[in-house]
């Protein structure tokens, strides 16, 4: 029964203490999750800019103007 009673009378931390402990895991966890986050970014940014960089510029398409679609409507117009 005595070792059960020193058992009892371990000193437990301060509230103090278990909020700083709590609070330095809590930054090394958020840390660690942007030290990660930060590293995929870059390699995502590398293999897009590869991917730009590989890749040739598409030709441009000429817009069609009211012009053009009118003509159409009028030639489809007169020969009906």
């Amino acid at each position: 029964m005595a070792v059960a009673k020193d058992r009892a009378r371990v000193p437990q931390m301060q509230a103090r203490d278990r909020a700083t402990v709590t609070d330095q895991a809590a930054k090394a966890i958020i840390a660690a999750e942007a030290k990660a986050r930060s590293m995929q970014m870059e390699k995502l940014r590398a293999l897009r800019l590869e991917a730009e960089a590989s890749t040739p510029e598409p030709t441009p398409v000429l817009k069609k103007t009211a012009t053009t679609t009118v003509r159409k409507r009028s030639a489809i117009v007169s020969q009906q």
